[in-house]
């Protein structure tokens, strides 16, 4: 006699999650992408008609370069929409809705990592990872010295190490001249995934590249894995969390 088990259709949960994710999404309405110039930046076009964002405000990008990378996610769309996938405009949203009316608070929120950069604390052991922070913050904390004149205090495992008066306030003053919401947005993106406005404003400035930063806010991470084993869920979780990261990236390299 057969068991009951083999009269019952099997069920993957994780493909009723995805369906019932995708009946929850809008359909695609449009045909044809383009960019379109107008007084203030460039906005993108879905078959003539200029998109919005969530709060209904125009969604204008400020250089065509950046304009045609974010259209492209427009033209990328399947049946659905579906954020998750459009990087690049949920910062833009988010920067158009959020950021842009409080551009002074955002500012100061990625001041507030100078006092405690992720750069400035050094391991005491194992000398593997003394080396490593080395090779990859130093040169960051070089450029700062040379570019801006800022001069950080190191401080040996995680006691709190107080920044000089004078460095905190011109690290202040320069993220609060950056006028744009969109560049801030990306940068505090850049910042808060990083623990390091030193590595945001480098990266920002054009001193490094997405994957030096990237991994030098890695290097303890990387480390422990090389000496540990590696972390399959933490690989995947740092997966998607590089998929936003690389479009803030792409943002501040747009400007």
């Amino acid at each position: 006699m057969s068991s009951e088990s083999e009269f019952k259709p099997v069920i993957d949960p994780i493909a009723m999650a995805r369906r019932d994710l995708k009946k929850s999404l809008p359909k695609r309405f449009w045909k044809d992408v383009t960019c379109v110039a107008e007084e203030n930046g460039f906005a993108i076009h879905l078959d003539g008609r200029p998109t919005r964002t969530p709060a209904r405000a125009p969604l204008i990008l400020p250089t065509r370069a950046l304009a045609e990378i974010a259209a492209e996610e427009w033209r990328e769309v399947g049946d659905y929409i579906d954020p998750a996938t459009m990087p690049i405009t949920r910062i833009v949203n988010s920067a158009l809705d959020a950021v842009a009316k409080r551009q002074s608070e955002v500012a100061e929120d990625c001041a507030r990592y100078a006092g405690s950069d992720l750069v400035c604390y050094r391991a005491e052991d194992p000398q593997r990872l003394i080396e490593r922070q080395s090779l990859h913050w130093d040169p960051v904390l070089a450029w700062a010295k040379d570019t801006h004149g800022w001069r950080f205090t190191l401080a040996g495992g995680v006691v709190h190490v107080a920044q000089p008066e004078e460095t905190l306030s011109s690290v202040k003053t320069h993220l609060h001249a950056i006028t744009h919401p969109v560049r801030l947005s990306a940068l505090h993106v850049v910042t808060t995934m990083t623990g390091s406005v030193l590595l945001a404003l480098s990266l920002a400035e054009g001193a490094f590249g997405p994957t030096a930063i990237w991994n030098a806010a890695h290097v303890d991470e990387d480390v422990q894995m090389e000496i540990w084993g590696r972390d399959a869920e933490a690989l995947e979780r740092r997966k998607h969390r590089e998929i936003e990261f690389r479009a803030a990236a792409t943002i501040l390299a747009g400007f």
